[in-house]
């Protein structure tokens, strides 16, 4: 009875927040997600002489993963099939690399004489070129009469280089021990992961990004090779077609730039014309390579790539520039073998995070 009969707490009732409470509530939110955004960036910038060989490996990792899977499949060890992928990935390289070697050493000898011959084919194009005179006379004006002097200290080759090469052999370490370790322990990392999950929602949630990651990044980047492989394989033989020498070279180059989406084929383009003016005579036929390379590549990136990855795997055009400017604005070049990779891997986040976003066209 005496429980009964006991007064009860009076309940307090807050009074309802105004909207400038509400407002500073979220502006406090947003900036400490602003700041922690700002935190990442500088972090990784600073972190670039380790984090990059480590993405780097990560996202190789990610594209010979089915590899590794259908070989213990078959009953190897994970520690096995990760040696396997690593040795398979060393001879593509060596491959490639001896493919490329006699050609590219050809070319490199030939510098001086494309520098010549660029100069005198350039030199033709100097009358529609005067128009551009005044645009030179501002630039003296603004930098002095003098123009701008350039020193160059030639004893510093050697020195900068043999500062570079431990760092360069470093890195690569570096990149190879996160390609073995990481195909060798992807399993027990997500099972670790998940066990961390104490919720079974979000412990669902996190084993869904896991399958999406290693399903996007792997197919996008083997579909994505094979596409690349062909664009470049048909680039050599349109090349050598119109009788431009080494066509392979350029073929191979095309492919390898065609994984920086915008940015590789705006290259190819720079290179391939500089190619035609030292190769053909008029300046209508030194457009030739480089009319037929855009010609191959926009049939790719219209058709081709769209019919093999789907459309619903094909990102946002501006999301895609956005990440490679940011990325090689953070790591250089590598970065932009890191963008889409990294943009996948957020797109698979934030679509179990936020169900119903779209990134694609």
């Amino acid at each position: 009875m005496a429980n009964r009969t006991a007064k009860k707490a009076p309940i307090v009732r807050l009074p309802p927040k105004s909207n400038v409470e509400i407002f500073l509530a979220q502006a406090a939110q947003v900036s400490v997600i602003v700041i922690g955004v700002v935190a990442l960036v500088f972090a990784l910038a600073a972190g670039e002489y380790i984090l990059a060989p480590i993405s780097l490996g990560i996202v190789i990792g990610l594209m010979l993963g089915p590899i590794a899977a259908r070989l213990e499949r078959q009953g190897l060890s994970p520690g096995i099939s990760a040696t396997v992928v690593v040795l398979i990935f060393i001879f593509i390289v060596c491959l490639f690399a001896l493919a490329l070697a006699a050609p590219l050493s050809f070319w490199i000898g030939r510098l001086p004489q494309i520098w010549s011959d660029l100069q005198g084919q350039l030199a033709r194009l100097k009358e529609p070129l005067e128009a551009l005179g005044g645009i030179r006379e501002q630039l003296r004006n603004l930098t002095g009469d003098e123009g701008l002097a350039v020193s160059v200290n030639e004893g510093m080759g050697f020195e900068s280089l043999a500062r570079l090469a431990p760092a360069v052999i470093a890195q690569i370490l570096i990149f190879f021990a996160s390609l073995y370790f990481f195909v060798a322990t992807r399993h027990q990392t997500r099972l670790a992961i998940l066990n961390l999950c104490f919720r079974r929602r979000l412990r669902w949630r996190v084993a869904h990004i896991f399958r999406d990651v290693e399903g996007l990044v792997s197919r996008y980047l083997l579909s994505i090779g094979i596409i690349n492989i062909a664009e470049g394989f048909a680039v050599g033989v349109g090349l050598f077609l119109i009788g431009v020498p080494s066509a392979p070279l350029w073929g191979a180059l095309a492919a390898l730039s065609n994984f920086v989406p915008f940015i590789g084929p705006a290259v190819m383009v720079v290179i391939l014309f500089a190619i035609g003016l030292t190769e053909f005579d008029t300046f209508t036929g030194s457009l030739l390579p480089v009319a037929v390379f855009l010609g191959i590549n926009l049939i790719e990136g219209q058709f081709v790539t769209p019919m093999v990855i789907g459309r619903a795997m094909t990102l946002n055009p501006l999301v895609v520039l956005l990440a490679l400017v940011f990325w090689i604005w953070l790591w250089g070049p590598l970065g932009g073998f890191i963008a889409i990779p990294a943009l996948l891997v957020t797109y698979a986040v934030i679509r179990n995070v936020v169900p119903g976003l779209n990134w694609g066209d």
